[in-house]
This record gives C-alpha cells, structure tokens and sequence, in this order.
C-alpha cells in the first residue's frame, strides 16, 4: 500500500517535470517568453497535483506576466 503510493508520486512528479520541460520548450520556439521553472517546488505540485498542478503552475505564472 505505502509502497504503490510512492511509486505513483514519482510517476506523476517525474511526468510532470518532463511536460513543463517540453511546454517551456514550445512557448520559446514560438517567442513567448513565460515559463514555470523545474525547481522542488514544481516537482512536488506535479507529483502531488499531477496534471491540474501542473497547470496551476502556468496559469500562476501567465496571472504573473500580465
């Protein structure tokens, strides 16, 4: 039981990290200069959130550059 929940953790904290690697990616190829940076933070939002922490993390940081 303990154990599945770590390995789910690292699954979605780990997956997560690589989508925001390859979304900070897309947006730089096509000149816009927002991106969420792949800290501690974002891997335990991502890990702990998944996908909706994920974009939590960018819909923060669009509310910040306006």
């Amino acid at each position: 039981m303990r154990g599945s929940w770590i390995i789910k953790f690292m699954f979605r904290a780990f997956l997560g990290i690589g989508i925001i690697l390859m979304i900070n990616q897309l947006l730089v190829d096509r000149n816009y200069f927002i991106s969420v940076r792949a800290n501690i933070f974002s891997f335990l939002t991502s890990g702990l959130l998944g996908l909706p922490g994920v974009c939590t993390l960018y819909g923060i940081a669009f509310y910040s550059f306006l």
